[in-house]
């Protein structure tokens, strides 16, 4: 997230050439959509373990580490 973060300053900033600009840009989308991932990974667990049965008892199920 750090380094997205410093992308983005670097292509807010204006001083890059358009060369250095689509490559900056290039490294923040392959940036974006890893989180994004690591994101949906992380939203995937959670909904596995807050899961309930009709009855409302807790549905247990091993989780997996990637």
């Amino acid at each position: 997230m750090a380094r997205l973060g410093a992308i983005v300053e670097e292509l807010e900033g204006g001083q890059l050439s358009l060369e250095a600009s689509l490559l900056r840009f290039e490294e923040g989308v392959g940036l974006a959509r890893a989180s994004q991932k690591k994101l949906d990974e992380a939203e995937a667990k959670v909904e596995l373990l807050l899961r309930v049965s009709d009855d409302g008892t807790p549905v247990t199920e091993e989780i997996e580490d990637a």
